[in-house]
């Protein structure tokens, strides 16, 4: 037949060719064939740790919904009874008025169910499901998934779904946009490929992909981005062999957990599972029309059409994808119209606000040393943690609010008017930007509920909570408690909320060295109670205070209250060593827990993937300060928001009753607490350059914007006031005399005292006392009649700077201070006799009982 020499050679040729070609397909086809399988081969993602929330609490008579239960156990991992693809974690029922709960096999809890009843929007009464029976008082319910760990050199997160929790709306939104004869094809629709290969010929670009789901998958998993004929030809291959290899479902759900979403603070987000949480708060299952249009119009560019950048080009691409929907088939145009009015309703941009990442940095480093970094990304280890949600939205949003107020505050500091040529202009001088961090927990169990470690983390992963800082004012309630401990340790001079303190300037000795403390703007108030030193944190006599009880056992009692770096010098009582704001947190746990400090505590449980616990946490304790001087400094420092440097809480509309301390160094700080929770708020610049504002006008509003969010959230709205211990005695004192106050004296304040320490007489009764000091006449003439002795413990400064106090000790011998003889009327008028008190004589106070003080 092929007669024609010419002809058989052609055919040869063909053939040669053929052969050649077939050749190099079968060798790159099981090259690229053993690629593909080595790939495949066991796990395909990452199955990282994952990271849970604190389980929430329902309790009787607190406000709910059953939609909003319902709605919270969905977010959990349950399904609803009779759903497609039944939850091994529980499902769930709405009834009338209720929800009934059942855990599964893998549940936190793997225990009883309860059916959860509501009536007047509050829970009414909750029903065990136990064998036994009975009502609760409370049920926890599943916790909620915040994030998964991630790998630290690529930083990616993703959430991995299966084909069934794909919502099917979703999946037609991404074929009619991306690849519409998907299950149709072997891989590669050719037809589409020439068509885009002839429009790039004509227009002269490189522009049409033509890229099937199944061809981006390949690409995905084994190629880079780059456009060029090699690659696409090895992409072409590897799709053959996934076709092979897997079902169209299989491809799709590859597709689905690897496609690249965009970006989300310093993370990638991969999969429209990660996608549907960063974009809209919520799983994939639950995401509408409009949404799943959304992300699938992202997968093109997803910073180019990110909704938070330019949400414009997000709409229209939207629509665009609605539309192709339209085309095949998949809605109708009505749906469609109705989906493309749909406004965008996107979640907070702030990632701080649901994923915690400076938590979860503390977790995995936590973590990471005890199990390593491969058994974290391949296990697939649950690790419960303490984090609060709502709490950590509640913090988010404060510290956007309060930072707002603090860049302010800081840019008018820096406003100044500058010579231009021939002009003056305002202008803003350059420097840092104010950092920040935030630690709120559970002041009775330890539990970190909210933290913020930074302003963004996108910018900055250094966590501020855990950086060291001099802590300023917020230290000086440790000095006031060691000395108020004196009276349990038979230690002199008894020390109370009204003890009188010498606030003047004073040069302490220490060494060689000579340590002279100024307060806050230059003002000194001579002899004022403790309640009103800490009230105002008066410097001066702060250092007298801890001068008088010892710098050795203020600094014994702050490393007890876990703040190590202290050493027993009169800068110590200022704040002048370093300490981190979670470390803060842990110390104040002393006076908020009744003595008692815990160390704090962030993971409570680690399982594997069936839920068997393979290790449980449980907070340090360590009794610190006896429950009657924890509550003498609560009540102090309640002083200090009611009357004292915090009162601009007050001011801001925060009223639950509250404890809390300013503190102002190089940074800015306020540490406070309610009966149920306890924040610590620092401010500062990364440089360690002075801030030159006070605690109260950079963290004192971000910690009561933070605490007004808290309160308003149904776990924490019932902030109780403070309880005494047995042994305490709670008074309301006459301001002008520190006696206890009657209706005679209305102008008065609360404190509280050790009982057998407090104050005995009343105002009136020290006012009759002070008249028997002599009539108009005496007076006048300069004729004094014998003094009565006063009752005051009495901190004052002597002339060689030394520290003096009073003992009140009833059986001690009366040791009276001379009282400096007044001049008579023709003295007074004429200017003879002495005009001065020796400045050099030694001012020896009282020692009588404790009930009688002298007025401030």
């Amino acid at each position: 037949m092929l007669k024609s020499p010419v002809l058989r050679a052609v055919v040869a040729a063909c053939v040669i060719v053929f052969l050649v070609c077939f050749g190099v397909f079968c060798y790159y086809y099981v090259k690229y064939q053993k690629i593909v399988d080595k790939r495949f081969y066991g796990p395909i993602f990452a199955n990282t740790a994952k990271i849970y929330a604190q389980p929430r609490e329902v309790r009787v008579g607190q406000k709910a919904d059953p939609e909003e239960i319902a709605n919270y156990l969905r977010h959990a991992g349950y399904t609803e009874e009779g759903e497609r693809g039944e939850s091994k974690l529980g499902e769930y029922r709405v009834l009338k008025d209720a929800v009934e709960i059942k855990p599964g096999s893998e549940s936190y809890y793997n225990a009883e169910g309860a059916v959860v009843r509501v009536a007047a929007g509050k829970v009414d009464r909750i029903v065990s499901l136990a064998r036994d029976g009975g009502d609760l008082s409370a049920y926890d319910m599943e916790p909620q998934l915040v994030t998964g760990l991630f790998d630290t050199q690529q930083r990616t997160k993703r959430r991995i779904v299966k084909y069934d929790d794909i919502p099917k709306v979703m999946v037609n939104a991404v074929i009619s946009i991306e690849d519409r004869q998907f299950f149709h094809h072997s891989g590669v629709n050719f037809g589409r490929l020439v068509e885009a290969a002839l429009i790039d010929l004509k227009e002269g670009g490189d522009v049409q992909g033509a890229s099937t789901i199944t061809m981006q998958v390949a690409r995905g998993f084994f190629l880079s981005p780059e456009k060029k004929f090699k690659r696409k030809l090895i992409e072409i291959l590897i799709s053959f062999e996934l076709e092979q290899r897997f079902s169209k479902k299989q491809i799709f759900e590859l597709y689905a957990n690897e496609v690249d979403m965009g970006q989300r603070g310093s993370f990638t987000i991969t999969g429209f599972g990660e996608a549907a949480n960063a974009y809209f708060g919520k799983d994939l299952k639950d995401v509408t029309l409009p949404e799943a249009a959304l992300l699938a119009g992202l997968v093109q560019r997803p910073s180019y059409l990110s909704p938070y950048r330019h949400p414009q080009r997000a709409v229209d691409r939207r629509n665009l994808v609605l539309q192709a929907m339209v085309e095949t088939g998949s809605i109708t145009q009505a749906q469609a119209d109705v989906a493309k009015a749909t406004p965008l309703k996107l979640a907070p941009q702030n990632v701080e606000a649901s994923d915690a990442p400076y938590f979860v940095d503390l977790i995995r480093d936590q973590l990471v040393s005890k199990y390593g970094e491969d058994e974290l990304n391949h296990e697939g280890y649950r690790v419960y943690t303490t984090i609060d949600p709502p709490l950590q939205k509640a913090a988010a949003d404060a510290v956007v609010v309060g930072l707002k107020e603090a860049d302010a505050a800081i840019n008018k500091l820096r406003t100044r008017r500058v010579k231009v040529g021939k002009k003056y202009e305002t202008k803003v001088l350059p420097g840092p930007q104010a950092q920040v961090a935030l630690v709120a927990l559970d002041p009775h169990t330890g539990e970190v509920l909210a933290l913020v470690g930074g302003r963004n983390y996108g910018w900055s992963q250094l966590n501020h909570a855990v950086a060291k800082r001099p802590t300023g004012s917020i230290f000086k309630p440790f000095v006031y408690a060691t000395a108020v401990n004196n009276d349990l340790t038979n230690q002199q001079p008894v020390f109370t909320p009204a003890t009188l303190v010498d606030d003047s300037p004073t040069a302490f000795i220490n060494g060689d060295d000579v340590y002279t403390p100024r307060n806050f703007e230059e003002k000194y108030y001579g002899q004022v109670t403790a309640q009103k030193a800490l009230d105002l944190s008066l410097n001066n006599a702060t250092v007298k205070v801890a001068e008088m009880v010892g710098y050795d056992k203020v600094a014994a009692l702050a490393k007890a209250a876990g703040i190590m770096s202290v050493q027993p010098t009169p800068a110590m009582a200022l704040g002048s060593y370093d300490a981190t704001p979670m470390e803060m947190a842990s110390a104040y746990t002393v006076f908020a827990n009744a003595g008692t400090r815990i160390t704090p505590l962030m993971v409570k449980s680690v399982r594997d993937p069936n839920g068997d616990v393979l290790d449980n946490y449980e907070p340090q304790k360590t009794q610190v300060l006896d429950p009657r001087v924890a509550f003498v400094i609560t009540q102090m420092l309640e002083g200090v928001i009611n009357n004292g440097t915090g009162v601009s809480v007050r001011a801001r509309g925060f009223t639950a009753p509250a404890a809390g301390k300013t503190g102002s160094s190089h940074d800015a700080w306020f540490a406070g607490y309610t009966s149920n929770l306890l924040c610590v708020v620092w401010v500062g610049f990364d440089d360690y350059s002075d801030v030159k504002l006070t605690g109260a006008a950079l963290a004192l509003p971000i910690w009561t914007e933070f605490m007004k969010r808290a309160v308003a959230l149904p776990e924490y709205s019932d902030a109780a006031p403070f309880t005494p211990p047995p042994g305490v005695v709670q008074l309301t004192l006459d301001k002008a005399t520190n006696q206890i106050a009657t209706p005679a004296c209305p102008d008065d304040y609360t404190t509280a005292f050790i009982d057998g320490t407090q104050p005995t007489l009343t105002c009136e009764q020290n006012a009759a006392n002070q008249a028997s000091h002599g009539n108009f006449f005496q007076r006048m003439l300069g004729v004094e009649p014998k003094p009565a002795p006063p009752a005051s413990n009495n901190i004052g400064n002597t002339g060689q700077g030394q520290t003096q106090a009073a003992v009140p000790n009833a059986s001690a011998p009366q040791q009276t201070q001379q009282p400096e003889k007044k001049k008579g009327f023709w003295g007074r008028l004429f200017g003879s006799g002495n005009d001065k008190k020796d400045d050099n004589k030694q001012n020896q106070p009282a020692a009588n009982g404790a009930g009688n003080r002298p007025p401030l």
